[in-house]
């Protein structure tokens, strides 16, 4: 091709018509991609399924996606010979250039073929813990949540104290699946094991204050275990592993200042802070009707040293 008297390399008339056929080819992709997400718009406005949306739009983007790059190796390279050497080079080219692009994407297929999680699982990833809202060739991303005191010095610091939505929408890199364990709270037992730890004196009704929390702990995971209790059978037949009991269990611990009772129990993945609020409450007011007082670090001053004062000026 020829532009006022230069020649550009590479150009010509054949070229023209493959980059011609590349546009169309695009814009005609992106129109398909646009009809099937009106269509699944329409559908699920029906029929509302969030899960089933996302994964309906993850196969559309695939779908897409395989079919431009089909379509654009057979329009530059329908020769099998050139086609071989321009993959060998451009993958040579993207192991370099784009490592962490490459990792992300591999990241991805790992996600879907191993089904780490999916949209609407509570996981934690690359140090964020939160929900899965969107999930991308690359790209993961998490509605976050903020953490419970224990862990408020892990990393990154949270001004959230319990396990409840920060606001932020944080991406993660789907490469990060090579390089950190993956928690989710959600995929296969969607229960945690929460626990309350209170102290109390000695000298204190210990037999009375423990009765205090396997009732009240009862009363408020009734339901809770009682789902839990087939939840856990089935999870323990499919993977071969030993039952857990899910039923409210006081355990003792000794220390140099009082008696640590902690209560442990079965709680939903969703909504922890408010039963363990409601479970509180309900403690205070018993042990106060009991007349148990909660044990805390306190210090007695039993006497004051001689104290000599010398008055200035006054002669003596």
């Amino acid at each position: 091709m020829e532009l006022f008297g230069i020649d550009f390399v590479g150009i010509n008339a054949e070229n023209g018509r493959k980059l011609l056929l590349s546009v169309v080819l695009l814009i005609a992709v992106l129109c398909l991609q646009w009809v099937l997400r009106r269509i699944l718009q329409a559908v699920y406005r029906v029929r509302p399924s969030e899960l089933r949306r996302f994964w309906t739009r993850q196969g559309i983007a695939i779908v897409t996606m395989i079919l431009l790059v089909l379509g654009l190796l057979s329009i530059w390279f329908d020769n099998p010979t050139r086609l071989a050497t321009a993959i060998g080079l451009v993958t040579a080219g993207l192991a370099f250039a784009l490592q962490q692009v490459v990792t992300a994407i591999a990241g991805y297929v790992v996600i879907l073929r191993g089904e780490l999680f999916s949209v609407g699982d509570r996981i934690t990833m690359g140090g964020v813990r939160g929900d899965v809202i969107g999930l991308r060739f690359t790209m993961t991303q998490v509605f976050e949540m903020g953490q419970p005191p224990a862990e408020q010095d892990a990393s990154p610091a949270m001004w959230v104290r319990s396990r409840q939505p920060t606001g932020r929408i944080v991406s993660v890199s789907n490469a990060r699946v090579f390089d950190e364990p993956i928690y989710n709270y959600s995929r296969e037992f969607n229960y945690i094991w929460e626990e309350i730890t209170i102290p109390i004196a000695y000298s204190a009704d210990r037999e009375r204050a423990e009765e205090i929390l396997l009732d009240a702990t009862g009363k408020w995971t009734q339901d809770i275990a009682a789902d839990a209790t087939a939840a856990m059978d089935q999870f323990a037949w499919r993977y071969a592993i030993q039952s857990q009991p899910v039923e409210p269990k006081v355990y003792y611990r000794l220390t140099d200042n009082w008696l640590e009772l902690t209560v442990r129990f079965i709680a939903p993945v969703r909504g922890v802070r408010e039963l363990k609020d409601e479970l509180s409450r309900e403690f205070l007011r018993e042990f106060d009707a009991a007349g148990i007082e909660l044990a805390s670090a306190t210090f007695e001053i039993v006497g004051f040293p001689e104290l000599k004062v010398r008055m200035m000026g006054s002669g003596k």
